[in-house]
């Protein structure tokens, strides 16, 4: 008998480095004050929308976005090293922009295929997409049946989202634009590890 579990994946609060549109994936940036309230809007909706366990990545900006829900329904956070985002390679905490300019031929085979062509020194989209998918995985046996509210990061759900729903990763920049700071995509995923797309990017206030 199948057993259904929701995750409802969240992308972390704004941070300073996000809010100039540079790349933040390894390094572990605070959120700015703005990002601060979209963390606290989850907690409320966190309080009117409970959940049954919140799983977060271990760096700082997604662990302080899972706080003030964590305070809400009064629970303590997992704390899964592999929702970590994605290492940019030369591009942490740079522009794609900024890339262009130096490299253009980089930056054009890039923006084609971005799974094939990471940018230098980045981790393989790949291998990011096998960990986070198993995360996710881990995670749904780990709480068969109930609601688990996820927060991570933005280009590692994009690919994660891809995986599940077999759509090829060199289309995640395509299909999913973005996803924004502290909204909410459903997933639902049986024990037999398939997932169905309910609902993606809903702001957790309206």
């Amino acid at each position: 008998m199948s057993t259904t579990t929701t995750l409802l994946l969240a992308r972390h609060g704004q941070t300073v480095w996000h809010a100039e549109n540079r790349y933040a994936g390894v390094s572990d940036i605070a959120l700015t004050d703005t990002g601060r309230a979209q963390a606290e809007a989850l907690g409320r909706w966190a309080a009117a929308h409970p959940v049954d366990a919140i799983w977060t990545s271990p760096l700082s900006r997604a662990v302080a976005t899972a706080e003030p829900a964590c305070r809400a329904l009064r629970l303590t956070p997992h704390r899964e090293p592999a929702l970590a985002e994605c290492d940019f390679g030369v591009l942490e905490g740079r522009t794609l922009a900024q890339f262009a300019a130096e490299n253009p031929q980089r930056a054009k085979a890039f923006r084609t295929d971005p799974a094939a062509n990471p940018f230098p020194e980045a981790e393989d989209p790949v291998t990011a997409a096998a960990r986070g998918t198993a995360a996710l995985r881990r995670i749904a046996a780990a709480h068969p049946g109930d609601r688990v509210l996820v927060v991570a990061h933005n280009t590692l759900l994009r690919l994660v989202l891809c995986s599940l729903l077999s759509i090829p990763l060199s289309e995640y920049r395509r299909v999913f634009p973005k996803l924004h700071n502290t909204a909410l995509t459903e997933l639902r995923m049986n024990t037999g590890g398939s997932a169905a797309l309910i609902s993606l990017n809903v702001p957790c206030e309206l």
